[in-house]
């Protein structure tokens, strides 16, 4: 009987330990509860991207692809996601076409990088898919000229990080 006793001690006691260290764990704040002070990619809108000067972005985003033998299909919006000028590269993957349009459109119109939609994504906030045009893959990227959004690149066909490098190209030609 004694035994009983100490044995049911001893397990009140460690229900007791239990309990306590579960009521001083503080929940997990939530990062999307955050208020920010203030908008966040709150980029202004300016005139749209001409045609001319939106050749000139692919233009310098196919000569990236081409220094490494990179096959792309390259699509330049407005700010409204409008598409502006497209190209395809001689062995482009047919695919591509439609997801260069839509990193490029995801860029403009939600006026942010399509790296940090899929940076978002992977750290745990895969509500983000659920959003109408969403695309969470880099390679889309808003073109900004006098702190104003003019359009945005976007470019397909290789790995997201080589579809980066030739978008930052054709945004390097902008300025």
């Amino acid at each position: 009987m004694q035994q009983r006793l100490i044995a049911l001690a001893l397990i009140a006691g460690f229900v007791s330990i239990a309990a306590d260290s579960r009521a001083q764990q503080q929940p997990a704040a939530n990062p999307l509860d955050v208020v920010p002070d203030k908008m966040p990619f709150d980029v202004p809108y300016g005139p749209p991207i001409t045609l001319e000067r939106a050749q000139a972005v692919i233009a310098a985003t196919a000569a990236e692809a081409a220094k490494h033998d990179w096959k792309m299909d390259i699509a330049v919006v407005d700010a409204g996601g409008n598409l502006v000028a497209f190209s395809r590269m001689d062995g482009a993957q047919l695919a591509s076409i439609a997801v260069a349009e839509h990193k490029a459109r995801t860029a403009a119109t939600f006026r942010r990088e399509t790296k940090i939609i899929e940076e978002r994504v992977q750290a745990g906030y895969p509500y983000l898919l659920s959003i109408d045009g969403i695309i969470a893959t880099r390679g889309g990227i808003p073109l900004i000229e006098g702190g104003k959004l003019i359009g945005a690149i976007g470019v397909s066909g290789g790995a997201g990080s080589q579809d980066e490098v030739c978008a930052k190209a054709g945004v390097a030609a902008l300025k």
